[in-house]
């Protein structure tokens, strides 16, 4: 393997930390679900980010590129996806009532947090055009499986970091107004990020 992980990493801070679909997502069903809530959002996040290793790995990914309209097609679908789960935020934020907090917000599913990496464009784009450029001289499967892992790790590492300290916050205030603000301004970023892609 001739990897460049020294290099993969600087590469890779500023998208795994930055708030994106999948930070917005393991936020609200961390708040939603507790723990199980939390892990099945990043399992779900780790799948979507292991498909694109692979599917870069195998080529389909430079191919789907490569075509103008099966790439416009797929991205289309995936900001409809985003602009659908942000407003559904933005929805149970605006409906969250101290009587039923459990009901209004419900934690992303396992395919859900797939579907929303794997319909991302930018997690499309950024596969094929920063990642592929330390998978090695002759790329593979493997080297970019292994470059998937350490994103994963990275990602896992710093939403489980944020969502514990958002947790923990919770039980200092009062959960509606925290579920509320949490889930309304996750859902207008999702809405932005989705507008964002549709316009660059």
């Amino acid at each position: 393997m001739d990897i460049n992980l020294l290099g993969f990493i600087p590469a890779l801070l500023p998208v795994a930390l930055s708030p994106g679909a999948s930070f917005t997502l393991v936020m609200s069903s961390a708040l939603a679900g507790g723990r199980d809530g939390l892990l099945r959002a990043l399992a779900g996040t780790a799948l979507g980010i292991y498909t694109h290793a692979l599917l870069i790995g195998f080529g389909i990914t430079a191919i789907v590129a490569s075509s103008p309209s099966v790439y416009s097609v797929l991205k289309i679908v995936g900001i409809a996806y985003l602009l659908w789960l942000g407003a559904m935020l933005i929805r149970s934020g605006l409906h969250a009532t101290s009587n039923g907090v459990k009901n209004n917000v419900t934690p992303v599913t396992l395919t859900g947090a797939w579907l929303a990496n794997i319909l991302n464009p930018k997690a499309i784009i950024f596969y094929l055009t920063v990642v592929s450029q330390f998978s090695g001289s002759h790329g593979g499967v493997g080297n970019y499986l292994a470059l998937a892992s350490v994103h994963v790790a990275v990602m896992s590492i710093w939403l489980i970091a944020v969502s514990r300290t958002l947790v923990f916050s919770a039980k200092n205030t009062d959960p509606v107004i925290l579920k509320k603000y949490v889930n309304i301004a996750g859902g207008a970023l999702l809405i932005i990020f989705s507008l964002h892609s549709l316009t660059h």
